[in-house]
C-alpha cells in the first residue's frame, strides 16, 4: 500500500501571521490570502490530476500544533486514510484524533516520535 503521496502543507507559528504573509507577498512573491499561499501543481504518474500544496502562517499561541512544542506542522497527502490510520495504530503510533471529514478530504493527527504533531490528508479526488 502506497503511503505517503506527496507534501500537503507547511504550518508553523509567528508573532504577526498577517505581516508574515504581508512579506512573503513582498520579498518572494507568494500569492498570499489571510490563510496563506495555494501551490497547484500536477501529478508526475497522472498529469491530468491537479494537486495543491499548502503554506500557512498560524499564531504564535495558537493550540492547533498540540500536544507538540514546535512551533511547526507538517501535513502529507496519503492514499486510504483508514487503512493507515489502522496500521500505525497496529505499529503502536499514537494517533491523536478521530479521522475528520469535510468536502476536501479526511485529516487526522498523528506523532512522530519526538513529539511533532503530523497532520495526515486524503484529498478528494481532483484536489
Amino acid at each position: 500500500m502506497k503511503k505517503v503521496t506527496g507534501l500537503g502543507g507547511i504550518f508553523f507559528k509567528c508573532k504577526d501571521p498577517k505581516q508574515m504573509n504581508e512579506w512573503y507577498a513582498k520579498n518572494l512573491g507568494l500569492q498570499t490570502t489571510d490563510w496563506g499561499a495555494t501551490f497547484e501543481w500536477l501529478d508526475a504518474d497522472e498529469p491530468e490530476k491537479k494537486g495543491v500544496t499548502t503554506w500557512a502562517t498560524f499564531p504564535q499561541h495558537t493550540k492547533h500544533f498540540e500536544p507538540s512544542t514546535k512551533d511547526f506542522m507538517i501535513n502529507y497527502r496519503v492514499e486510504n486514510l483508514e487503512a493507515l490510520v489502522a496500521e500505525l495504530e497496529a505499529a503502536g503510533v499514537i494517533v491523536e484524533d478521530e479521522i475528520a471529514v469535510y468536502d476536501y478530504g479526511k485529516f487526522v493527527h498523528i506523532l512522530d516520535p519526538e513529539g511533532n504533531k503530523i497532520e495526515l490528508w486524503e484529498p478528494n479526488d481532483g484536489e
